[in-house]
């Protein structure tokens, strides 16, 4: 028998991907203005999640050649990390195409979305884990200090060197693109709330832009704190 030929459609499974946007908004409250602008409101969320199952799994295989320290796995992992660092750029101008979200639409469905919450984002959560805080090294960091430390290899000689040290430079430099990538992502995410319901409390009863404040950190903290040194170092004048 002949196989059915793939089509863009079944490829990407779209009648069933275009079906699961279902704004929850009664046909009595809602205008069409409304119904538009809570679709929006799910697709960029829906969207979000869906680059963020990429960049989980980019990181995995990332953590994974970092347990080898081949050098094809490292270079392989430059450009899975600068592919992450572009994911995490779309997720922070996603959050500036939600700032067309007008004010009264939002307000208007928001009180159907019961305990419904970003902050329930499981994904979200496993990013925070994998990458780390100023607080908690995260599973990335450790992983590649690991692998230095099994080859042989010393961090801070490695950012001490800078392009001399090769594949082991490329892969600090983007591995801090993914921390700043992170961060603003983050911070955009504190402004649009702040300016969306301001000081209220978030739908899954957080303190709303207070509570993801403090999880606007910068990961890859001891990385930051090598390259200060190295920059100290080349400040002072010689001899």
């Amino acid at each position: 028998m002949m196989r059915a030929e793939v089509t863009y459609a079944a490829y990407l499974r779209l009648d069933d991907l275009l079906k699961l946007q279902e704004p929850r908004t009664p046909e009595t409250d809602a205008d069409a203005a409304t119904v538009l602008s809570e679709q929006f409101f799910i697709v960029s969320h829906q969207t979000c999640e869906l680059w963020l199952k990429q960049i989980l799994g980019d990181l995995a295989a990332v953590e994974d050649n970092f347990r080898t320290m081949t050098t094809a796995g490292l270079e392989r992992s430059v450009d899975l990390l600068y592919r992450v660092s572009e994911l995490l750029r779309l997720l922070h101008e996603q959050l500036m195409a939600l700032e067309r979200l007008p004010l009264e639409d939002f307000a208007r469905f928001r009180r159907y979305l019961g305990t419904a919450s970003g902050a329930q984002s499981h994904q979200s959560h496993e990013l925070e884990r994998v990458l780390g805080s100023a607080s908690r090294p995260g599973s990335l960091f450790p992983a590649f200090r690991a692998g230095l430390e099994r080859v042989g290899a010393d961090l801070e000689e490695i950012v001490e060197a800078g392009v001399t040290a090769g594949s082991f430079h490329r892969v600090v430099e983007a591995m801090l693109k993914v921390g700043n990538g992170y961060f603003q992502w983050k911070v955009g995410h504190v402004g649009l709330v702040t300016k969306m319901i301001g000081e209220q409390r978030g739908t899954a009863g957080t303190s709303g832009a207070a509570h993801l404040m403090t999880r606007a950190t910068m990961p890859f903290t001891e990385l930051h704190e090598l390259r200060g040194r190295v920059h100290e170092r080349h400040r002072q004048p010689a001899g």
